[in-house]
């Protein structure tokens, strides 16, 4: 039997191989709590070492382990500077030429990022009296977090300080009636002008390739997911995804990350926002 160093190196080297992740060091507990999830999940009834070993060997059971061990930590308007950005310099342009424009948000989790980004189109549209047309793709690796985004279902506390002053969640939120609910907290449903604006799909940064065009987007948000990566493989999605980036759009990245390889072939105009200035040679 292996002793958890060996058992918890296993798991990171599967991780890693269908995922790209990178778990890094002191990790114990927070693999220990998902492997007990993976086994909950799968209701596998023999010892953990024998699961690994059917994900590794046969491919089996490869969905819930990806499920298990990806992190969904998210908000609505998360990094709303982002947002303000898109709402006062980006969309106006696509207000007054009438051009659609098509945004890509990448590792999407439960939805609260795509729908930030609906909600500051239809704000804008509003603001400017002009009608904005878009489209959102929205992808994630986790196939739970992209149903739970589709079904557009989130608990909101009445003292959320989430959202920024020049939105008002009643404006794009159904409330729902929900029991045993904290006394603050109610259901809320994103409406549908907002869900028929974004798509939902599958898909692996860590893929060789991409299946979208060339230039195919006029805006990019690629935040808080890259730090889950080594430095090389942060530089080879950054470069997958900048190929699929337009001449003159925006690439917006998390907090705590940088473009890289891409740094000279970019303008920086402000906290993590870059336009393509360049192709990548």
């Amino acid at each position: 039997m292996l002793d958890n160093n060996a058992l918890h190196d296993r798991v990171k080297k599967i991780l890693y191989s269908l995922t790209g992740i990178t778990l890094s060091e002191n990790k114990d507990i927070m693999i220990a709590n998902r492997l007990h999830k993976l086994k909950r999940d799968t209701k596998y009834t023999g010892d953990i070492e024998e699961l690994l070993k059917t994900i590794e060997t046969e491919g089996n059971y490869q969905k819930e382990f990806i499920n298990s061990f990806t992190t969904n930590k998210t908000h609505f308007f998360r990094e709303d500077f982002h947002f303000t950005d898109l709402k006062d310099r980006v969309l106006p342009q696509f207000a007054k030429s009438g051009e659609t424009i098509k945004m890509y948000c990448s590792a999407s989790s439960t939805g609260e990022e795509p729908y930030s980004m609906a909600m500051t189109v239809l704000e804008t549209a509003e603001e400017l009296n002009k009608n904005i047309k878009a489209t959102i793709l929205a992808t994630d690796i986790d196939t739970n977090v992209l149903q739970y985004a589709a079904n557009g279902v989130y608990r909101y506390s009445k003292s959320s300080k989430e959202f920024p002053s020049w939105i008002k969640p009643q404006k794009y939120f159904k409330r729902r009636v929900q029991k045993n609910l904290a006394s603050e907290e109610v259901l809320i449903k994103v409406k549908p002008e907002l869900q028929k604006m974004c798509t939902f799909q599958v898909m692996n940064l860590n893929d060789p390739s991409y299946p979208y065009e060339k230039n195919q987007f006029d805006v990019i948000f690629c935040r808080n997911v890259l730090i889950y990566f080594s430095t090389v493989d942060q530089n080879k999605i950054l470069r997958k995804l900048f190929n699929h980036l337009k001449i003159g759009g925006t690439l917006y990245l998390g907090h705590s990350e940088n473009p890289h390889d891409l740094i000279n072939f970019v303008q920086r105009i402000g906290q993590n926002i870059f336009i393509k200035t360049k192709e990548l040679t």
